[in-house]
């Protein structure tokens, strides 16, 4: 059975001082998803939104939000989150000294909970605690420098994405595997044909501005499909 990738639109990569006009624009697209990142400006240098902003967005769509808290303190956040009301946070793996605690904390409000890893931060970190996990989320890039155009996707990102999806079909489990960072036009068929099932999408692929929104999101659709068929043809 073909698997369902998920096209998650990136809101610190749409134009933040239309927020609204730009949330809007995703949902004509016909996107039911939105990554949202919280960034403390220490674990990463960036601060995109604030959590009254994010409020805010919550007030005027019915969007699934995709929260992903880069920071060296993690529990605020999530609580914050959780008052808010969203449908999966995920946290870094490298600031959670209390990782279950944190797993818990966000399952008793039944949402759903993700584990982020660093580029380089090795997979084995997830091994007791990937049974109780929604999502994996691989950055590909370092936290927090979407805005350096010179910022390249590390090397072994797809062999990390294939070991991913090798580890979780080893425990005969169903997490699904999120990339973020410079996923774009090029390397969209490769991700998703190593296992990536969403697509952290930003300026280079949904938001490229060589075309409009709905054309790119058509754009991704179709290089989706060909990394799947790809996918079919390699496990066929």
């Amino acid at each position: 059975m073909q698997r369902n990738i998920t096209i998650a639109p990136s809101i610190m990569c749409a134009d933040l001082c239309n927020l609204e006009k730009s949330v809007r624009e995703i949902e004509e697209a016909g996107l039911d998803t939105l990554h949202i990142d919280i960034i403390d400006g220490t674990f990463s240098p960036s601060m995109p939104l604030g959590i009254e902003t994010i409020e805010q967005l919550r007030k005027i769509t019915d969007m699934k939000f995709d929260v992903h808290i880069m920071a060296n303190t993690n529990e605020f956040f999530i609580q914050e989150m959780l008052r808010i009301g969203v449908e999966q946070i995920t946290f870094h793996v490298e600031t959670s000294v209390h990782i279950d605690r944190y797993i818990n904390l966000i399952k008793k409000h039944d949402t759903k909970v993700g584990i982020a890893l660093n580029p380089a931060t090795p997979l084995s970190v997830l091994d007791y605690v990937l049974p109780q996990i929604d999502t994996v989320l691989l950055m590909l890039i370092n936290p927090g420098f979407a805005t350096d155009k010179g910022e390249q996707q590390v090397s072994y990102a797809t062999k990390k994405v294939e070991d991913s999806a090798r580890l979780i079909r080893s425990r005969d489990l169903d997490t699904k595997i999120e990339v973020d960072g410079r996923v774009s036009l090029n390397t969209i068929p490769t991700l998703v044909r190593a296992g990536a099932d969403i697509l952290v999408a930003g300026s280079t692929s949904l938001f490229e501005k060589s075309n409009g929104l709905k054309d790119n999101k058509k754009l991704m659709e179709s290089l989706i499909q060909e990394g799947l068929h790809e996918e079919v043809g390699i496990n066929g």
